[in-house]
């Protein structure tokens, strides 16, 4: 397999952005060497290339593109906006009516302030919490991988050149699903953490009364609770994971789905919180989101499409379905081949990841290499196996072809004990990494 337009697409996009591409998990770097597709167009679960192939598309834009691309309500309802307008010297009634929008939908907050991107929207959720206490130190989970671009979180990354010692020293961090160690971590710093934040869930549902006991927790040490939802936000409920766990956070952040690719999040809580970056309070006022183009009215008309289709057309259960046949025939497959401890399907139905272990379990990112290589082959754009509900029953045939004939080069590969033949060149390599 070539691809010579790409090849020379992306040595373009290196001479003029940093790493080729505006998000690291998009860079080269994460697909086989001369094998990174450049995208030309997409429409439903597919996209296109500028060599001009066909791909069944998974993880679409990260995990932001869950009801397809080219959406017709959601692409009607923001070319209507941008007819008449889209950035004004005061609000616009289109933020008013996203807002009520979203907090029908997310009830369990009581005010929403939208911006462009996650990582605005965690970062003024944590300036919020150390507003609201006087506290210092933010406490995040260590088991998650990603929470926002900005110093607090970064600095604790393999990639924290440019982020002062002292900034990092700022952040700690507790282990998911052990109340016990999260306990010991806020006696330790009694009355300095402002906030826990955490992903409600990841791979597996939370153990049983976690949620609750991490927010009573938090409260009893005078701390906030911070839910980020950009990813469980919509794709594991229409309400949340707050919602779907029945566990009301201090404060939670949105995304990824909530535009369908259009660029918006959110930043939602409680009132007596979020209007500390109000007009309406005593207190030291907080500088809390305040963007430019935080509220352009085609974003919020796209955010306002994608929350009536999600209720009208019940998106979620069937992100979940689609991903439920998914799993069952990609487990079935590697079962097949001997593989079912090496290609693993891991996470909840609508948010499926892959793993590709060793003959000793571990994570290879040679065996990655290999698989990705093949799914590329097979028509397959698939760093993750994220759904969308794009997906046709054709698409998902030609998903399990393509792991199936995957399957078949795995196994060669651990037979021979070496998978390096079947590379093609250069392993893939982490996104976080201290070197390029």
């Amino acid at each position: 397999m070539e691809l010579p337009a790409s090849r020379a697409a992306n040595e373009r996009l290196h001479r003029v952005i940093p790493g080729g591409a505006h998000t690291y998990a998009k860079g080269s770097d994460q697909y086989p060497e001369n094998l990174a597709p450049v995208i030309s167009h997409g429409l439903g679960a597919r996209v296109w290339d500028v060599d001009g192939n066909s791909y069944v598309e998974y993880g679409s834009g990260l995990r932001a593109v869950s009801l397809g691309h080219v959406h017709p309500r959601v692409t009607e309802a923001v070319q209507r906006e941008i007819g008449r307008g889209s950035n004004f010297s005061r609000p616009s009634i289109v933020e008013a009516e996203a807002a009520e929008r979203f907090l029908a939908t997310v009830p369990t907050a009581d005010m929403v302030k939208f911006t462009k991107n996650g990582s605005d929207a965690t970062t003024a959720a944590v300036r919020l919490a150390r507003a609201a206490t006087g506290r210092p130190l933010v406490a995040l989970c260590a088991d998650h991988a990603f929470f926002s671009t900005d110093d607090w979180f970064i600095g604790t990354t393999a990639m924290a050149a440019g982020v002062p010692g002292e900034i990092t020293d700022l952040t700690v961090r507790f282990p998911y699903g052990d109340l016990a160690a999260t306990e010991a971590l806020l006696r330790e710093h009694e009355g300095q953490v402002a906030c826990l934040i955490l992903e409600a869930a990841t791979q597996a549902d939370p153990p049983e009364g976690y949620l609750a006991g991490l927010r009573d927790l938090a409260h009893r040490h005078g701390a906030l609770l911070v839910f980020d939802e950009m990813i469980t936000g919509f794709r594991f409920s229409e309400h949340g994971a707050q919602g779907l766990y029945g566990v009301t956070p201090d404060l939670s952040t949105f995304g990824k789905a909530l535009g369908n690719g259009f660029a918006v999040s959110a930043l939602a809580g409680k009132r007596e919180l979020m209007e500390l970056g109000g007009l309406r309070s005593d207190r030291d006022r907080v500088f809390l989101l305040s963007t430019t183009h935080g509220a352009e009215t085609h974003a919020l008309a796209a955010a306002m499409a994608v929350m009536d289709v999600y209720e009208t057309e019940a998106i979620t259960a069937r992100l979940h379905a689609i991903g439920s046949r998914l799993a069952v025939g990609v487990r079935e497959i590697a079962a097949s081949h001997g593989l079912a401890d090496q290609v693993v399907v891991r996470g909840r139905n609508s948010n499926l990841v892959f793993g590709t272990l060793d003959t000793d379990g571990r994570p290879s990112q040679d065996y990655r290499t290999l698989f990705l290589r093949q799914l590329l082959m097979g028509g397959v754009l698939g760093p993750s196996f994220v759904v969308s509900a794009a997906l046709t029953d054709a698409d998902l045939q030609q998903t399990l072809d393509a792991v199936a004939a995957a399957c078949v080069v795995y196994r060669k590969a651990l037979d021979a004990g070496d998978p390096s033949p079947w590379l093609g060149g250069r392993p893939v390599k982490p996104v976080f990494r201290r070197k390029a």
